[in-house]
């Protein structure tokens, strides 16, 4: 590659990702899942459209789809609340192992009976469509206000059920005869096992060392949360695990942590993220052929119909059993069992592995996320208005950055007092803030004053609460407390610092 041609890539990917931009706005109005435009602009500049680029390169997209997939876990991840997530934590597990067992018994029994796949392929096509992609369902379910069990439920089942799949999906596309049930189930917990523990044990060492050492810019925090999430990857893959999970979980130990500059780091693992879902839908994109669709539609729809109207509901209900979870709730978790990206770059494995008919696997699966995306997505509100699931009565909550004072002991929270926050009219001296900590410094409509004890607060101001080390969590408690109790909160807060 030249310099001239350097200048042209750089170009076209420029463009490419400011109409993404302009399409997340177009999609956020009319419900469409972004996913669908980025897709669309990738069909557009591939062979049938009008860029006639012709990509065909299936190990380069999976390779890529994996790195993308990565960055996705880990902005999810660290967008998990572990307060939300716990309560839920054995049903989500149950939704990603058992649950996917029943899907892909089901829905390549119907892939095999009425369409007439083989065996391999209908199995390879069962586990590919099993698993809930974690960008679409970030994506979507963020912006509904759902109750925290079900968001939870979803979000924690989406980051799991990666690693199960991608084993299945590995085994069914080997050449030679597919290993016995107990075999990949013992592997399937060994490297789930694996990834968890590394995941978990990279998170807290990374999470302590962030808030131990101060770093002397801010903008390299972002940089080392997530350079600590790839360690998890990576180690997690290399030890023979899940490095999918691995990924997951220490993301969402370090998006629990209070780390310093956070929402700092949070928006940059959000621009991150975006620009990974960006160039894997584009990249997918390119690699269909779409005059090649016409006689994989069908069977699509049909696996699709299957898969959406009894495999996802007959697991869901299976495996919610124990945990009693009203009927609402259950229905909207079937119907919310989002496909994405993560079921097309699966497909690509049987490809690169040379499994016969794995291109109409791509196909059947690419047509099927489509089609059913676009059903599933903008339905999605409608449905839980109508199971009268939505929950509109969630506090805002407090946009807190901490900035560590090594040589000092001591810590900076800046403190964004958003709409919603109940922390409106409270006056300062009503904070009852742990002895050494104090509001030293407030910015109300871009002008800067120091607050009397009597100063009353209000939405849209920004803190400057000083707090020396030792009661640097008190201090951060106390102000969420205030933000969801208002005045007459306890003087202890809620004991719950978490996210």
């Amino acid at each position: 590659m030249t310099v001239h041609h350097l200048n042209q890539l750089l170009l076209v990917c420029s463009l490419v990702l400011l109409v993404a931009v302009a399409a997340v706005r177009i999609s956020s109005r009319s419900g469409l899942p972004s996913l669908l435009v980025y897709l669309a602009i990738g069909v557009l500049m591939g062979q049938d459209g009008i860029g006639h680029i012709h990509f065909s390169n299936a190990e380069m997209t999976q390779v890529i789809g994996y790195a993308a997939l990565v960055v996705i876990l880990a902005e999810g991840g660290l967008g998990t609340k572990w307060k939300e997530i716990k309560p839920v934590l054995p049903a989500a597990t149950a939704l990603a192992l058992a649950g996917v067992a029943v899907s892909v018994g089901v829905t390549a029994a119907g892939a095999h009976y009425l369409v007439g796949l083989e065996w391999r392929q209908a199995l390879i096509i069962g586990a590919v469509v099993s698993s809930t992609d974690a960008a679409a369902v970030f994506s979507v379910l963020r912006r509904i206000p759902l109750p925290a069990r079900v968001t939870g439920t979803l979000e924690a089942e989406s980051g799991f059920n990666d690693a199960p799949v991608v084993i299945l999906v590995v085994a069914f596309s080997t050449a030679g005869p597919v290993e016995h049930w107990y075999v990949l189930i013992g592997e399937i917990a060994l490297e789930l096992a694996i990834g968890a523990a590394l995941g978990l044990a990279v998170g807290w060492a990374g999470a302590w060392g962030l808030r131990h050492i101060a770093l002397p810019a801010s903008g390299l925090y972002p940089i080392a949360v997530m350079a600590i999430s790839v360690t998890a990857y990576a180690a997690g893959a290399l030890a023979h695990g899940s490095g999918f999970l691995a990924v997951y979980l220490a993301s969402m130990v370090m998006g629990n942590a209070k780390l310093p500059h956070w929402p700092a780091t949070r928006g940059f693992a959000d621009g991150v993220g975006w620009i990974a879902q960006i160039g894997m839908f584009v990249l997918l994109g390119l690699l269909v052929t779409p005059h090649e669709l016409g006689d994989d539609i069908l069977p699509a729809l049909i696996i699709g119909l299957v898969l959406t109207m009894l495999a996802r509901p007959l697991g869901v209900v299976l495996c919610l059993l124990p945990f009693r979870v009203p009927w609402r709730e259950q229905a909207l978790m079937s119907w919310a069992g989002l496909r994405g990206a993560v079921p097309i770059i699966l497909a690509t494995i049987p490809m690169v592995n040379g499994v016969d008919g794995s291109r109409r696997v791509f196909n059947i699966v690419f047509v099927l996320v489509v089609v059913y995306t676009l059903i599933q997505g903008p339905t999605l509100p409608w449905l839980a208005r109508t199971l009268r699931l939505g929950d509109d009565t969630e506090t805002a909550d407090l946009g807190i950055e901490s900035a560590p004072l090594e040589r000092l002991r001591g810590h900076l929270l800046s403190v964004d007092i958003p709409e919603g926050s109940r922390m409106h009219g409270v006056e300062v001296n009503e904070l009852r803030l742990p002895p050494g900590a104090a509001v030293t410094l407030v910015v109300r409509d871009g002008t800067s004053f120091v607050p009397l004890p009597t100063t009353v607060l209000r939405r849209g101001d920004e803190l400057l609460v000083v707090t020396t080390d030792p009661v640097r969590d008190a201090a951060e408690r106390r102000l969420r407390a205030v933000a969801r109790g208002g005045k007459l909160a306890d003087w202890l807060g809620t004991g719950d610092g978490e996210r």
